[in-house]
């Protein structure tokens, strides 16, 4: 989505977190295949990029249900 800004602004530093992550919690052939795509989104970009989002990789954490809801 973000590497190729179907529906969002393209934007690879949140492309590669998103992938990063997805990378993070996969096993076997899949996670093999988001790393992959990492590098690919990864070789697009400064040095200073890939550091931001493996920044915001590391501090991203899933929102509870109540923040989903609004409380």
């Amino acid at each position: 989505m973000y590497d190729n800004g179907e529906g969002v602004p393209q934007d690879y530093v949140q492309a590669h977190k998103w992938i990063n992550l997805a990378a993070s919690r996969a096993s076997g052939p899949d996670a093999e295949k988001y790393r992959k795509a990492r590098d690919v989104v990864a070789d697009k970009m400064t040095s200073d990029q890939i550091a931001k989002a493996q920044q915001l990789a590391s501090e991203w954490k899933p929102k509870t249900w109540d923040e989903l809801k609004g409380r």
